[in-house]
């Protein structure tokens, strides 16, 4: 596809729908436009206009329509959307009618946003910001996206790569034109104090417990102990539906089973597993034990729950390396008291959860805060700062290397800035990154 064809798609999602918006974008918006209303509206006023199909003058519908100009439209481009009534019918008509008109071609995913980017209106921190925007599910992850949509990650970036490149163009004054009298010999030793305060900056900026990257997936909370310790009922109880099987015979789950919360406005993913056991096993549910452990050692908390008043079960080896909160589970079958740092917990009794709820939360909220710098989001943005931060290190740290390498090694740094917001070398990454914009965006 290039920029000579203008693309059009459905952008408003699935119809029947109240109102059906159609996006057109590139040099023949214009013509399109009027073609199908008889005259151009005013820019950036919506127009209660009649679309008629160019190849017999049938009415199509009663829209409204606007108008976009370039440059000064969300894809740099000539932009025209026609707000149509949301049946399937009406739709498909005016798409059909579309589909007549030369050097139009149907925009696939992300298209819309693709020619923003290559137009200079977002860069791709910005864009991906839109993305989580687009698919947030909780109030926390509103505000993040909506804060890195608005730029504040792009402009940290961008800031620290002018002071880098600022501090390269000074240490090549000195090597291509020490003989000039205005420019002073020692002119490069001027910038490694800034150089350090970058650094030091970025440490500090990676130094985050990868809140936003958590933020942004959701924290993983998942359920482990014996068969019939009243895991799956707790996921269907915290869940509010049945989501997983509940059975008196142990070694009901089998696989895993996940289920998103919205906690507080913070994400949360809680996953069902099966029963750990060694006797008894058959194949399939030994996978699933397998499964088990495999999540339990990349998950940020686990609750690893007992019957109320029973023994509890040794928690496996190798799964300290996050938070474990011991959950006495049926507390209303036992007699006995909740153990000494166990949390009890019912599904049947009134407020059985809610004490359990109340930790959730709290756990979200300490775990990811409150956001109001720039915060990371991907790991693509993490290995881009550690690769910068590498060679920030190695300028640094070798003072009696040639000047010409220490001017290198902040040239690579102040590239993997570059590619993060996407200024360079960045065309294997945009497949990758509008794979999941939805087709109209």
């Amino acid at each position: 596809m290039t920029r000579d064809e203008t693309i059009y798609a459905l952008s408003s999602g699935t119809v029947p729908s109240g109102v059906a918006v159609v996006r057109l974008s590139g040099p023949h918006a214009r013509f399109v436009l009027e073609t199908l209303c008889g005259s151009l509206p005013k820019a950036r006023h919506a127009s209660l206009r009649r679309l008629r199909d160019p190849s017999d003058g049938e009415v199509l519908d009663e829209a409204l329509v606007l108008f976009f100009p370039s440059p000064a439209s969300f894809t740099g481009e000539d932009v025209a959307e026609l707000h149509l009534h949301g049946g399937r019918a009406v739709v498909a008509s005016v798409l059909r009618a579309l589909e007549g008109f030369d050097g139009l071609t149907p925009a696939g995913p992300g298209d819309f946003t693709r020619r923003a980017f290559e137009a200079g209106r977002l860069d791709l921190t910005e864009i991906e910001g839109l993305g989580d925007l687009i698919h947030a599910d909780t109030e926390a992850q509103r505000r993040q996206a909506l804060r890195q949509m608005g730029g504040e990650l792009g402009r940290l970036y961008e800031e620290w790569r002018a002071v880098l490149v600022r501090s390269r163009a000074m240490i090549e004054a000195e090597l291509d034109f020490a003989d000039e009298e205005d420019v002073p010999g020692s002119v490069g030793d001027t910038i490694w104090a800034d150089v350090i305060r970058i650094r030091d900056e970025m440490r500090a900026h990676l130094a985050d417990n990868r809140r936003g990257e958590r933020l942004r997936s959701g924290l993983h909370v998942i359920l482990l102990g014996p068969p019939n310790a009243g895991k799956s009922s707790l996921l269907n109880a915290l869940a509010r539906r049945d989501v997983a099987i509940v059975t008196e015979e142990a070694g009901t789950t089998r696989d895993i089973i996940e289920v998103h919360l919205d906690l507080g406005g913070y994400p949360l993913t809680l996953i069902d597993t099966a029963g750990l056991r060694e006797e008894g096993v058959g194949l399939v549910e030994r996978e699933g034990i397998r499964r088990a452990l495999a999540r339990a050692g990349e998950a940020d908390l686990i609750l690893w729950l007992g019957a109320a008043g029973e023994a509890r079960e040794p928690l496996p080896d190798g799964l300290e390396t996050c938070p474990v909160w011991p959950i006495a589970s049926k507390s209303d079958t036992s007699t006995m008291p909740v153990g000494a740092g166990e949390i009890g917990c019912s599904v049947r009794s009134p407020g059985g959860l809610d004490e359990l709820l109340a930790r959730l939360e709290g756990f979200a909220a300490d775990t990811i805060g409150q956001m109001e710098a720039p915060v990371l989001t991907r790991a693509r943005h993490r290995d881009g700062l550690m690769r910068c931060l590498e060679g920030l290190d190695r300028s640094l740290e070798g003072e009696q290397r040639p000047l010409e390498l220490r001017a290198e090694d902040l040239r690579l740094a102040s590239d993997g800035l570059a590619r993060i917001v996407g200024k360079t070398d960045v065309e294997d990454l945009l497949d990758v990154i509008f794979r999941d914009f939805c087709i109209g965006k």
